[in-house]
């Protein structure tokens, strides 16, 4: 897997961090604050926030399209913007103390940097919560601290069109002069292992839960699957 790579590159959400469930749970905290109709029920919030981040990846910010898809479903009085904004509002508990890393994942990440691997973060999360990760969230600094281990963080803020769209991979290659063979991504969703299906760079499907929706499709376009970090330290040489 390794053999010939000289840049890793991680996704955030799902992939390095467990924080996909927090999300369903933040959105779920969220439409229950918006919602007019006195309703409890909630759809399958990953699938409706998936499908909507798709459809608006080219957008300037797909998060506000995806709030003003909730402002019109639920009949919010508040703007996409407002919504967008409440929302963050509500995340910040679980960005700074209950998200961290996936089991393991902190062990690679600092293997791979004593080997000599460059380091890099791609995601389509806002710079907002990886300053959080970064600075705020006790558990994973005391871990593997990211500022200490990535060459590159690049988010939302630093690409015109979020993944599949493979721009963010485009743009670490060419910042690290890097071939597209000598790159590994890691990523945990459908729309990540597109993305680094388009850019040209071996994918590595790490397992998540949360995407058990689309894992027939995810498996047939990763290069390799993985179970968990603990496994892959078990089999892996560095």
């Amino acid at each position: 897997m390794l053999k010939g790579k000289k840049v890793i590159i991680f996704d955030m959400d799902g992939t390095l961090i467990d924080s996909v469930g927090v999300w369903n749970d933040v959105d779920r905290a969220l439409i229950q604050r918006i919602r007019t109709d006195g309703g409890t029920d909630t759809p399958d919030v990953q699938v409706q926030r998936d499908e909507a981040l798709r459809q608006f990846s080219k957008s300037a910010n797909p998060y506000v399209e995806y709030c003003g898809l909730l402002k019109n479903k639920y009949g919010s009085a508040l703007s996409p913007e407002e919504i967008h904004t409440l929302r963050y509002d509500i995340a910040q508990h679980f960005l700074k103390n209950v998200v961290g890393y996936k089991p393991d994942a902190d062990v690679f990440l600092r293997r791979l940097k004593e080997s000599g691997y460059t380091l890099v973060i791609a995601t389509t999360t806002k710079r907002g919560n990886m300053d959080i990760y970064r600075t705020q969230n006790a558990q994973m600094m005391a871990k593997a601290n990211i500022d200490d281990l990535f060459t590159l963080i690049y988010t939302r803020e630093d690409v015109r069109e979020i993944k599949p769209n493979p721009e963010i991979y485009l743009r670490v290659m060419q910042e690290l002069n890097a071939l597209p063979e000598e790159c590994l991504i890691f990523e945990d969703s459908l729309i990540g292992i597109e993305a680094a299906k388009r850019a040209g760079v071996q994918s590595v499907a790490v397992y998540d839960r949360y995407s058990d929706g689309e894992r027939e499709q995810i498996n047939a376009l990763a290069d390799y699957q993985l179970e968990s970090y603990t496994k892959l330290l078990e089999q892996e040489a560095f």
